[in-house]
């Protein structure tokens, strides 16, 4: 018997929601269907403004968990309505948030991490029972609280024979080492389009460098990368996990003040070589054996970003197309199937990934 799941993922880019329909069929997963919804101009800009201390936090908070509550509602209704589907037709929707801060184990005394987009509102305007607020659960028994996409990595791409490395390039870029016989591991390896899209943002008044033209344009700097390989995150051992906290304008303005100035298109060059030395050197430290990589998420569609892996790592990289979903579903699919582990009580998180205690269920449910 077969059961269609609806995911919802608003990932550190702040761009929009993807949402995703899973059907799940004793074990077997497959994609129905995706629909993309951009934040208007207005909406990511409060959105990025949260994700940083400032004045009237809880307010703001506030307002913004409502309005992202009624965002992640409609685009699930409009990706049923796309796929001619009824609401009575979906099991739960499983929708991961927006992310306004992750402070993981290791960075406060109380760490804690915080999604919002209102999930008694998705119930409600939807109907449809809503899982959410997947990542403090981890949190509760010592993980890391991300990655959490792992797990369902493993579910989806994992292969008996054959050591994969699945790398989601979204806002922050992490890796899924998938090899036979050993636990999952994951991590995040440090920042991906969230400096890019955020320096374009700034100089260009684009929301992203489509197909890294811009970056094309530019020479890497290799004194700036150097400096900026410098960040702490770096040399932390997994598990580990990184958002906006570590990695924004700010703390590249700071670096930028050490050197002379810098052409715009050369910056935007080494940040695609930052991502891609980055991720390549971790893929050389945990799975320097695997046969190929695959890349999903919106940095997928980077050639530039591409390249830049392939020439580092060695390997050949190429996306979880090959794999059987397209790079801008998986996010959203892994949400839909933590939902489905949510109502049969399984396990959602992978320990070795997150350092968390043990394995739990995940999220919290709000019935229809």
């Amino acid at each position: 018997m077969s059961e269609i799941y609806i995911g919802l993922m608003s990932g550190t880019s702040a761009d929009g929601i993807d949402a995703v329909a899973l059907e799940w069929n004793e074990g077997k997963i497959r994609i129905l269907g995706h629909l993309e919804h951009s934040y208007a101009p207005e909406l990511r800009q409060d959105i990025v403004e949260l994700c940083q201390p400032g004045p009237n936090e809880v307010q703001r908070l506030g307002q913004l968990d409502h309005r992202l509550g009624l965002a992640f509602a409609d685009t699930a209704l409009k990706l049923i309505e796309k796929l001619r589907l009824k609401p009575s037709e979906i099991t739960a929707i499983g929708s991961h948030g927006q992310t306004v801060r992750h402070q993981p184990p290791g960075s406060l005394d109380f760490p804690f991490t915080l999604q919002i987009g209102d999930p008694n509102i998705i119930a409600e305007r939807t109907g449809i029972t809503t899982v959410s607020d997947f990542r403090r659960r981890d949190m509760a028994v010592g993980g890391q609280g991300a990655p959490l996409a792992p797990a369902f990595h493993q579910a989806a791409f994992g292969n008996s024979s054959e050591v994969r490395v699945i790398v989601n390039l979204g806002g922050i870029a992490n890796i899924t080492v998938l090899r036979p016989g050993h636990d999952t591991l994951g991590f995040d390896t440090g920042p991906a389009n969230v400096l890019l899209d955020s320096w374009i943002q700034r100089h260009r008044s684009l929301p992203y460098d489509k197909d890294g033209h811009w970056a094309s344009t530019g020479i890497f700097q290799s004194e700036l990368l150097e400096i900026l390989l410098q960040h702490s995150y770096f040399r932390k051992d997994p598990p580990k996990s990184t958002g906006r906290e570590d990695f924004h304008l700010d703390w590249l303005d700071q670096q930028l003040e050490i050197l002379p100035p810098l052409k715009p298109a050369d910056v935007q060059a080494t940040l695609v070589e930052l991502t891609a030395i980055s991720v390549s050197r971790d893929i050389e430290d945990h799975a320097h054996d695997c046969k190929a990589i695959y890349l999903c998420g919106g940095g997928a569609n980077n050639p530039l970003l591409r390249e830049g892996i392939e020439q580092h790592s060695g390997i050949g990289t190429y996306t979880t197309t090959e794999l059987g979903i397209d790079p801008q579903q998986v996010e959203g699919a892994a949400f839909a199937w933590l939902a489905h582990q949510a109502l049969q009580r399984l396990p959602g998180n992978s320990p070795s990934t997150t350092g968390a205690d043990k394995a739990v269920i995940l999220g919290g449910i709000y019935p229809a």
